[in-house]
Protein backbone atom coordinates (compact mmCIF):
# COMPACT_ATOMS: atom_id res chain seq x y z
CA UNK A 1 0.00 0.00 0.00
CA UNK A 2 1.14 3.31 -0.79
CA UNK A 3 1.79 6.01 1.87
CA UNK A 4 0.49 9.44 0.51
CA UNK A 5 1.96 12.15 2.12
CA UNK A 6 -0.20 15.24 2.49
CA UNK A 7 1.93 18.92 1.65
CA UNK A 8 1.05 21.41 4.77
CA UNK A 9 -1.37 24.25 3.87
CA UNK A 10 -0.06 27.48 3.27
CA UNK A 11 -1.31 30.06 5.81
CA UNK A 12 0.08 34.03 4.86
CA UNK A 13 0.22 35.94 7.49
CA UNK A 14 -0.24 39.38 7.60
CA UNK A 15 1.21 41.33 10.32
CA UNK A 16 -1.56 42.41 12.30
CA UNK A 17 -1.53 38.47 12.95
CA UNK A 18 2.10 38.55 14.45
CA UNK A 19 0.80 41.21 16.59
CA UNK A 20 -2.07 39.00 18.46
CA UNK A 21 -0.15 36.52 20.71
CA UNK A 22 1.17 39.81 22.50
CA UNK A 23 -1.84 41.58 22.27
CA UNK A 24 -4.56 39.13 23.39
CA UNK A 25 -2.34 36.06 24.63
CA UNK A 26 -3.41 33.88 21.82
CA UNK A 27 -0.93 31.37 20.67
CA UNK A 28 -1.72 31.57 17.21
CA UNK A 29 0.68 29.17 15.36
CA UNK A 30 -1.13 26.01 18.32
CA UNK A 31 -4.51 27.97 17.43
CA UNK A 32 -3.91 27.74 13.91
CA UNK A 33 -2.81 23.97 13.86
CA UNK A 34 -6.32 23.09 16.24
CA UNK A 35 -8.43 25.40 14.09
CA UNK A 36 -7.68 23.76 10.71
CA UNK A 37 -6.43 20.22 11.95
CA UNK A 38 -4.05 19.59 10.03
CA UNK A 39 -0.07 20.63 8.65
CA UNK A 40 0.34 23.99 8.60
CA UNK A 41 2.91 26.48 6.50
CA UNK A 42 3.29 29.80 7.58
CA UNK A 43 4.05 32.32 5.24
CA UNK A 44 5.36 35.86 5.54
CA UNK A 45 5.78 37.89 2.43
CA UNK A 46 9.10 40.08 2.39
CA UNK A 47 6.75 43.08 1.95
CA UNK A 48 5.31 41.81 5.22
CA UNK A 49 8.47 41.65 7.53
CA UNK A 50 9.28 44.74 5.83
CA UNK A 51 6.79 46.45 7.50
CA UNK A 52 7.58 45.28 10.67
CA UNK A 53 11.38 45.70 10.42
CA UNK A 54 10.35 49.86 9.85
CA UNK A 55 7.55 49.60 12.79
CA UNK A 56 11.20 47.91 14.32
CA UNK A 57 12.35 51.14 14.35
CA UNK A 58 9.95 53.57 14.98
CA UNK A 59 10.10 56.02 17.91
CA UNK A 60 6.79 54.72 19.63
CA UNK A 61 7.96 52.64 22.26
CA UNK A 62 4.65 50.13 22.69
CA UNK A 63 5.16 49.91 18.74
CA UNK A 64 8.66 49.05 18.86
CA UNK A 65 8.19 46.75 21.42
CA UNK A 66 5.29 45.08 19.10
CA UNK A 67 7.32 44.69 16.25
CA UNK A 68 10.07 43.35 17.59
CA UNK A 69 8.60 41.07 19.21
CA UNK A 70 6.41 39.92 15.84
CA UNK A 71 9.70 39.75 13.76
CA UNK A 72 11.46 37.05 16.57
CA UNK A 73 7.54 34.90 15.83
CA UNK A 74 8.32 35.78 12.00
CA UNK A 75 11.56 33.48 12.70
CA UNK A 76 8.64 30.34 12.37
CA UNK A 77 7.50 31.59 9.16
CA UNK A 78 8.66 30.81 5.93
CA UNK A 79 9.86 34.11 4.33
CA UNK A 80 8.44 34.60 0.51
CA UNK A 81 9.88 37.46 -1.87
CA UNK A 82 7.74 39.51 -3.57
CA UNK A 83 8.43 42.63 -5.12
CA UNK A 84 6.19 45.59 -5.07
CA UNK A 85 5.69 47.57 -7.79
CA UNK A 86 5.50 51.78 -6.94
CA UNK A 87 1.48 51.42 -7.14
CA UNK A 88 1.03 48.23 -5.14
CA UNK A 89 0.46 47.74 -1.51
CA UNK A 90 1.27 45.23 0.96
CA UNK A 91 -2.33 44.31 1.00
CA UNK A 92 -2.29 44.16 -3.00
CA UNK A 93 0.95 41.90 -2.71
CA UNK A 94 -0.73 40.00 -0.02
CA UNK A 95 -3.89 39.29 -2.22
CA UNK A 96 -2.25 38.44 -5.44
CA UNK A 97 -0.34 35.90 -3.84
CA UNK A 98 -2.84 34.15 -1.77
CA UNK A 99 -4.94 34.36 -5.17
CA UNK A 100 -2.12 32.78 -7.11
CA UNK A 101 -2.01 29.99 -4.63
CA UNK A 102 -5.35 29.79 -3.32
CA UNK A 103 -4.69 29.78 0.34
CA UNK A 104 -6.39 31.13 3.04
CA UNK A 105 -4.30 34.45 5.00
CA UNK A 106 -4.76 35.24 8.39
CA UNK A 107 -5.52 38.95 9.10
CA UNK A 108 -7.56 41.19 11.42
CA UNK A 109 -7.84 43.89 9.36
CA UNK A 110 -11.34 44.31 8.00
CA UNK A 111 -10.59 45.79 4.66
CA UNK A 112 -8.20 43.16 4.03
CA UNK A 113 -10.69 40.50 4.77
CA UNK A 114 -13.14 41.98 2.57
CA UNK A 115 -11.25 42.16 -0.39
CA UNK A 116 -10.14 38.06 0.17
CA UNK A 117 -13.82 37.09 0.63
CA UNK A 118 -14.61 39.15 -2.28
CA UNK A 119 -12.65 36.49 -4.47
CA UNK A 120 -13.95 33.86 -2.31
CA UNK A 121 -10.57 33.30 -0.61
CA UNK A 122 -10.84 31.97 2.81
CA UNK A 123 -9.95 34.07 5.75
CA UNK A 124 -8.67 33.55 9.46
CA UNK A 125 -9.46 36.21 11.78
CA UNK A 126 -9.26 36.01 16.10
CA UNK A 127 -12.95 36.57 17.01
CA UNK A 128 -14.27 38.01 20.12
CA UNK A 129 -10.55 38.35 21.31
CA UNK A 130 -10.34 35.18 22.51
CA UNK A 131 -10.00 32.78 19.50
CA UNK A 132 -9.58 32.36 15.13
CA UNK A 133 -12.19 31.40 13.02
CA UNK A 134 -12.76 30.33 9.24
CA UNK A 135 -14.57 33.14 6.87
CA UNK A 136 -14.73 30.38 3.88
CA UNK A 137 -13.79 27.20 3.26
CA UNK A 138 -10.13 25.68 2.45
CA UNK A 139 -10.11 22.78 0.39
Amino acid sequence: MLKTTTQPLKIILDSNALFTPLELKIDIFEELRRLLNRNVEYVLIYPVKAELEMLANKNDHKLRRQANFALKLSEKCKIVPVTLSDKLTTDDAIVETAKKWNTPVFTNDSQLRKRLRDISLPVIYVRQKSHLEIDGLIS
